[in-house]
């Protein structure tokens, strides 16, 4: 099961996305402790780190909990960022991860992001820059390309390859079509034929079973989780087993360890940003974990107004008395 990347092994086939906005360095440790392989901050803006931004400098915050863990980086000037990569080599990651996926128009007006796939040799030249500045593997997070009409992943990551990067990972849906259409896993299988780096895909695994189709479907040599992952960490280790335990199934965790996890994961962003601001940034997670329990529509509308750690407490408590046979603390701790 493991998977070398550069001078990084992973010891599993299942890793955790970059994803803005929730996968902080608290959710990335709940992962991690629940059987991802790897995960990677969120999204930093190689200009806002060489200006030295705090909130920039919070982003790349890594725990031990977490590892192996890589920054992920964003721009579009070869120059800048690799200025930026050795700044983030004062937190210690085990890779730096350069971001041509991201879809969003703030990233992609400037030119960084997926507007990237749209310059096949820049690609090259941002992959090169980085690589001679850190003395880590430097992979690559691409899409299938900017649009329909030019879907070249293939060829972007063969230049990133030739540049010097160590692993690729590819959503397999086009810029213009961001989340919404099925992902074509078959772009992720024509990677993995261009390129001799390992090759990590990414779109529409929501399960354990779906990991496993896109690694047979695609030969592709891990897989990336993102929204799948929102509310449900448990889904690695599920990966892990199934893969690993000649395809058994676990089962989805009962209500009592979903609020007993939901709870430890709100802990550490009460501790790494304050009770304040992480009650009002957890509203969202808390929504995600609360998803299928009996009584979540109510649940939820209470969610939205949460601003300290007694009315989560609170709300868990009633959370699991409204469950039918109410469950007890017998689980098994699952950390």
């Amino acid at each position: 099961m493991n998977l070398q990347i550069g001078s990084l092994t992973l010891n599993g086939r299942a890793v955790l996305a970059p994803m803005a906005g929730a996968g902080d360095r608290a959710f990335r440790e709940i992962c991690a402790r629940l059987g991802a392989a790897y995960t990677v901050s969120e999204m930093v803006s190689a200009k806002a780190l060489e200006f030295g931004d705090r909130k920039t400098r919070e982003l790349m915050e890594l725990g031990d909990a977490a590892r192996p863990a890589a920054i992920q980086i964003f721009g579009s000037e070869p120059d800048v960022m690799a200025r930026a990569a050795e700044k983030a080599m004062a937190f210690s990651p085990d890779a730096v991860d350069i971001n041509m996926g991201c879809p969003a128009p703030k990233i992609t007006g400037p030119g960084a992001g997926s507007a990237l796939m749209r310059n096949p040799q820049r690609c090259g030249e941002l992959v090169a820059a980085v690589a001679a500045a850190v003395p880590v593997p430097v992979t690559v997070k691409i899409r299938a390309g900017w649009d329909e009409k030019s879907v070249n992943a293939a060829e972007v990551a063969a230049v990133c390859e030739s540049a010097g990067a160590a692993a690729v990972a590819v959503h397999a849906r086009t810029r213009s079509q961001m989340y919404a259409p099925p992902a074509d896993w078959d772009i992720i299988r024509k990677v993995k034929q261009a390129v001799r780096i390992p090759v990590i895909g990414n779109g529409d695994v929501t399960g354990a079973q779906s990991a496993a189709q896109m690694l047979e479907q695609t030969g592709c040599d891990a897989v990336m989780v993102g929204r799948a992952a929102l509310g449900n960490p448990w889904i690695f280790r599920q990966i892990n087993s199934y893969l690993t335990e000649s395809c058994r199934i676990v089962p989805p965790p009962g209500v009592y360890e979903r609020m007993l996890v939901m709870v430890r994961h709100i802990d550490l962003m009460c501790r790494y940003k304050g009770e304040r601001r992480a009650m009002n940034e957890a509203r969202k997670h808390v929504a995600w974990y609360l998803k299928g329990l009996r009584g979540a529509a109510g649940f939820r509308r209470r969610t939205g107004q949460l601003e300290s750690r007694a009315q989560l407490g609170a709300l868990v408590r009633d959370v699991l008395a409204a469950q039918e046979p109410p469950e007890g603390p017998e689980v098994e701790d699952p950390f």
